[in-house]
């Protein structure tokens, strides 16, 4: 049976999840993979949840993640990398999670509360959680629009199937022409940063950069 690597990318309305899964599929399909993504939209505005699986290898003939079949989780907010969390494999399995929070209607509603130790709550056997603060690195790259990309920089240099060079490609056709010099450098950030990271470490700050 072919080997199939699955990411799982998680966020909310308003923080470009759909892009990056985008530019996450057109890579690997540059790479040569055979690649299938699938998107789940929430409220189109600000706020409702979306998720984009992206499956690839030799041959793919599903487009949907499974629980307890992702190797990446790549968790745009704090809440939303604990709601798909399960989907993660039962060992190992790698999670990048935005140091944000942006609270449900629920939540602001006082309805519920924003659970606690999101980060310890994520940890798991053989399991690399990486908290990676987007807002800084989109900052300091000169847009913060571009949080986005600069997460795709750390998921990128953690799943090594490409280079920075092919990531960079795609990017540069993906983004709208006058962003594209501050998400490059986003990108160049995120895997800066991501490169810093070794599997007995569990925590990557962004504003640290």
């Amino acid at each position: 049976m072919t080997a199939v690597t699955n990411v799982l990318l998680a966020g909310v309305g308003g923080q470009g999840t759909i892009l990056a899964g985008k530019i996450l599929a057109e890579v690997l399909r540059r790479k040569g993979h055979d690649v299938k993504l699938s998107e789940i939209h929430g409220m189109s505005q600000r706020g409702g949840s979306v998720v984009t699986y992206v499956r690839f290898g030799e041959k793919v003939f599903a487009p949907v993640v499974e629980q307890g079949e992702a190797d990446f989780l790549l968790a745009f907010e704090k809440l939303e990398a604990l709601r798909w969390a399960p989907f993660l494999r039962s060992q190992g399995g790698v999670v990048i999670v935005n140091d944000e929070i942006i609270q449900p209607l629920a939540v602001n509603l006082g309805q519920a509360a924003y659970p606690h130790d999101v980060v310890g709550r994520l940890q798991g056997p053989g399991r690399l959680v990486i908290v990676a603060d987007g807002a800084a690195m989109a900052a300091q790259a000169g847009d913060t629009r571009t949080q986005n990309v600069a997460l795709c920089g750390v998921l990128a240099r953690q799943m090594v199937a490409a280079l920075r060079g092919d990531w960079q490609a795609v990017i540069a056709t993906m983004v709208p022409p006058k962003t594209v010099e501050a998400n490059l450098a986003a990108f160049g950030l995120g895997w800066e940063a991501g490169g810093r990271v070794g599997q007995d470490q569990a925590l990557l700050v962004g504003r640290s950069l």
